[in-house]
């Protein structure tokens, strides 16, 4: 398995609340219980080490909609793998990693006030606008010497004005003094280059397919 892929898994289930992983010979497999997010299955190898055979013996065996399947491979290699009973997310996700390092906890600007809490093992930060409407948010979940970065956002009307960057700022120093050595999330291509900017780096593209058959054949 990938190292940083079973990272990424371990913070994850910390920052959503789901269900302890459950080891498979090929990954893991993550319950969510929510409608339309039921299970999760996270494929352990990336690029080519991920096998065709693999992918399409661990969709085969799924039946139920809401059952999501995580493969760190291109959208354009893993949609030949699967049927038509699978919607693929046309763009690439990114797993992607930083060293973290110690530094000063960031501030926020004039007008705007920052805020960080914890609970169950994560840590979300917030930032609010002037006006107290959210300008961006987001949540790490350290796992020692890992942390995930997760679910991070900004209001339309507070981008490039550099909230995204002060939310991953903030939480990178929350995971140092937390004993973390390694960033990691799986980000969006929205957020890639802000990510970048700020030091990351993409080991491995990601696709995203839900199962979910045409009406007729569920009917």
């Amino acid at each position: 398995m990938d190292g940083t892929v079973q990272a990424w898994v371990n913070g994850w289930v910390v920052s959503r609340g789901a269900a302890p992983p459950t080891a498979e010979p090929w990954g893991w497999t993550i319950d969510m219980g929510m409608h339309g997010h039921v299970t999760r299955h996270v494929l352990g190898a990336t690029g080519e080490r991920l096998d065709e055979t693999t992918v399409r013996k661990v969709a085969g065996a799924v039946t139920g909609h809401g059952v999501w399947l995580k493969a760190f491979h291109d959208p354009s290699v893993v949609s030949g793998w699967l049927d038509g009973d699978w919607w693929i997310d046309p763009e690439p996700g990114y797993l992607m990693t930083i060293p973290l390092t110690a530094g000063s906890a960031p501030a926020a600007p004039d007008g705007y006030r920052l805020r960080s809490w914890s609970h169950g093992g994560a840590t979300r930060v917030m930032v609010a606008a002037p006006d107290g409407s959210l300008a961006a948010r987001g949540q790490i979940a350290p796992t020692g010497e890992t942390a995930v970065v997760d679910q991070i956002e900004t209001a339309p009307e507070h981008r490039r004005k550099g909230m995204g960057s002060l939310v991953m700022r903030t939480l990178q120093h929350v995971a140092v003094r937390q004993g973390a050595r390694t960033g990691v999330l799986a980000g969006t291509p929205a957020g890639r280059g802000l990510y970048e900017a700020l030091g990351w780096t993409v080991v491995a593209r990601l696709t995203s397919a839900e199962y979910a058959p045409p009406a007729a054949a569920r009917s």
